[in-house]
């Protein structure tokens, strides 16, 4: 990766071809990138739609069409605003300079409009077909995204764990949108959404660091030269993974097919990051992402496929009754 420094703007807009207005779109809202939050959002609805009682199948049809198009929206918002105070840092990153905001394709006006209308639309989308607990879940997700996270970027190597925050808060919006409330369920997949975020994002952030670094973003791969913090919270962090994964069967959401799925997924995704640990080059580190990304399809696959309680019905809440203690988790 070279370390020159990027061209003026003025010669990337010169030399750029005209995109056309989807294009621009999908670029700015980062489109391409919402097909996982989406997935990790019905996959909480379907689970939550499972705990809701007295609702039809029409009515959870249409609750299901609000929630996905009411995130994706509002997702696509926290993206585009992201960009509009980015823009600067983003000129100096290779991976970014053709940004329709840096290569002066669309104006930060524009911008704007763009991402104050997917906010309304996405909200009001969320509040009447679904419910108004899950448009302001949404809501609160773009706000830490853009009055948090983004700001934090450039100040301290922990704005990805507040990241992570606004990663794990799909399911959950999903989740309530279906079921009006946050259950048990809701939680775990929320924390399983917060922990696989951190050695996907700091693989990612590990290819790039370089990037990173020549935009001054206080990304932990960009400031840990050897590597050996970074590898070691990404091993962490993967280990962490296949207990969370498994409590989704305690709790009753999923089977013994899920729970071996989901052990053997997550012990193939700690055994890349070890392999980063020992030998820290960047086809390790890319070995990792994508492990990541299979890792999470298909776990949230197994959790759409082997849902409900084991075969047995033993599940925390009943161990609970059995034992005559109440469970917290009700």
């Amino acid at each position: 990766m070279s370390s020159s420094l990027s061209p003026p703007l003025s010669s990337v807009s010169a030399t750029a071809p005209a995109a056309s207005w989807p294009r621009r779109f999908v670029e700015l809202t980062k489109a391409r990138l919402s097909s996982l939050v989406l997935l990790t959002t019905a996959v909480g609805f379907v689970h939550g739609a499972d705990t809701a009682s007295g609702l039809g199948s029409s009515t959870l049809l249409l609750a299901l069409v609000g929630t996905l198009l009411g995130t994706g929206l509002v997702a696509g918002a926290a993206n585009a605003f992201n960009e509009i105070m980015e823009r600067g840092r983003d000129r100096l990153m290779h991976r970014t300079q053709q940004r329709p905001l840096v290569n002066g394709e669309m104006t930060p006006r524009m911008a704007c409009i763009t991402a104050v209308v997917l906010t309304v639309v996405g909200t009001t989308l969320l509040a009447t077909l679904a419910n108004t607990a899950a448009a302001a879940l949404a809501l609160l997700t773009l706000l830490i995204y853009v009055l948090v996270y983004t700001p934090l970027k450039v100040r301290t190597t922990l704005n990805t764990l507040v990241g992570a925050i606004c990663g794990a808060l799909p399911p959950m919006i999903g989740w309530v949108g279906a079921a009006g409330s946050l259950d048990a369920g809701a939680w775990m997949l929320g924390a399983l959404l917060f922990t696989w975020q951190i050695p996907h994002f700091l693989a990612l952030a590990w290819l790039y660091r370089e990037d990173y670094a020549r935009g001054h973003f206080a990304m932990l791969p960009a400031r840990d030269a050897s590597g050996q913090l970074t590898c070691q919270i990404m091993i962490l962090t993967s280990l962490m993974l296949v207990p969370l994964a498994l409590s989704a069967t305690l709790l009753g959401l999923a089977g013994w097919l899920y729970a071996a799925g989901s052990t053997l997924l997550g012990l193939w995704l700690l055994a890349r990051a070890v392999r980063l640990y020992r030998e820290r080059t960047n086809g390790n580190a890319r070995s990792v992402f994508l492990a990541s990304l299979v890792y999470l399809s298909a776990v949230l696959m197994l959790l759409l496929v082997d849902r409900g309680p084991v075969n047995t019905g033993v599940t925390v809440h009943q161990l609970a009754r059995t034992a005559e203690i109440p469970a917290v988790l009700e």
